[in-house]
């Protein structure tokens, strides 16, 4: 059974113990300066890398998914439009209205299944909206089964709620998606929660709409929450949406959505989620202590990225596959094994040929030719001889810095 508790899987740190804080491994033993939970929290290898090639003047940037793209003219528009006409107050907790009601619009017409405004909250991010779905469904010591590979945020918002952790593997033999048969044995009578992520970081593996229905029903066996991960929903090469509740509706699911992705907004901080009424009220009420609300301008600017010309999305789409099959081209003539990504814009590359862990290889690879890219630990054990490139890079840094990455490993 290839199952173990994701916080026993390696996230590894190189930074300094916090200042002030408790003991990291031994809570018992904490001052009284930094909570246990929050001095235990282990930062994520990708923001070492980021803040280390900060540094290096130069550095080809590929360890950080974001856009390359700047956020389009008339979502910035909307925005100062919206402040210059009094936009600039608390709005409800579950965002504003003409913004909720065209997101229902979208999620029907584009990811093919009815929802209403109702059933949406607009959050900071889509992060925030993982944070308050899985803080309204999971007790302290509670089970959420989390991909290995998987978004280091899904293992670090678990630690936060005092959830137990528990991974199940992602592996090529299997084209990165879900055993059944391994979910079946990851479950416990504690356990509370399934979270899936497709297309998927760090792979860019996307499940078929039978494989999402085969998830979908795997969590109804059990009476399991669903959190469907669908940041990456216009992300996918071929032009198509899969989303889960239209593979399968399930009345326990929450899908969780971004505009940082789709519309290269990822400072704006704008996500969502559609939720079933009960739990939207819990993440309803959660959010007023965390944030109020999403800023008010913001929620503007993403009712226009909705609103407006689409032509964008299928433009980076576009530019993200042709930079996949161009970068896959030269790593593989470079030797190094990647599999193709059939969304999302990450590659996944294989350096078990090196001898070296991931954050050591990216540390040594930023220092001695000035690349940055993710260590695979960043991502679970499985990535221990693996390194995340992001291909919302130029072109010409891309390739270039694949070619480094291929050299170096050769020599």
């Amino acid at each position: 059974m290839n199952t173990a508790p994701v916080e026993d899987l390696p996230y590894p740190s190189t930074g300094a113990e916090p200042v002030g804080a408790r003991s990291s491994a031994n809570p018992a033993t904490a001052t009284a300066a930094v909570a246990a939970r929050a001095a235990t929290l282990r930062a994520s290898a990708i923001r070492e890398i980021f803040d280390a090639a900060q540094r290096v003047p130069d550095a080809l940037r590929l360890e950080v998914g974001e856009p390359d793209f700047p956020s389009p003219d008339w979502v910035i528009e909307a925005a100062d439009r919206a402040a210059r006409h009094g936009a600039t107050h608390y709005t409800s907790n579950t965002g504003i209205a003409p913004l909720r009601e065209a997101l229902a619009d979208k999620v029907s017409r584009v990811n093919g299944w009815a929802a209403q405004p109702e059933q949406c909250i607009v959050t900071a991010g889509g992060v925030q909206a993982l944070h308050l779905a899985l803080a309204a469904m999971l007790d302290p010591g509670d089970e959420v089964l989390l991909p290995d590979p998987l978004w280091p945020n899904f293992a670090m918002i678990a630690h936060l709620v005092s959830a137990r952790a528990v991974g199940y593997r992602l592996v090529p033999e299997q084209g990165f998606l879900p055993s059944i048969e391994e979910l079946e044995a990851a479950v416990t009578p504690r356990t509370r929660v399934l979270v899936i992520n497709f297309p998927s970081n760090p792979t860019g593996a996307a499940a078929t709409m039978a494989e999402l229905a085969e998830l979908v029903e795997f969590a109804r066996r059990h009476r399991l929450w669903l959190v469907s991960d669908e940041c990456y929903d216009e992300l996918l090469f071929d032009g198509s949406v899969r989303s889960a509740q239209a593979a399968a509706p399930y009345e326990r699911t929450v899908t969780v959505f971004t505009f940082s992705k789709t519309y290269a907004m990822t400072g704006w901080r704008v996500g969502y989620a559609f939720a079933p009424a009960d739990l939207l009220a819990a993440m309803a009420r959660m959010q007023e202590p965390m944030v109020s609300c999403v800023n008010a301008p913001a929620q503007h600017a993403a009712l226009a990225a909705l609103t407006g010309p689409q032509e964008v999305v299928a433009t980076m789409r576009e530019a993200y596959r042709r930079r996949a099959s161009a970068a896959v081209a030269v790593l593989r003539n470079g030797g190094l094994t990647v599999p193709d990504p059939q969304g999302a814009f990450y590659l996944w590359v294989d350096t078990s040929g090196d001898g070296r862990d991931s954050v050591t290889l990216a540390h040594e690879l930023l220092r001695d030719r000035s690349v940055a890219v993710a260590p695979g630990l960043a991502f679970g054990a499985s990535g221990q001889h693996r390194l995340r490139i992001s291909l919302a890079s130029a072109d010409d840094a891309l390739l270039e810095g694949c070619r480094r990455l291929a050299d170096y490993l050769r020599r």
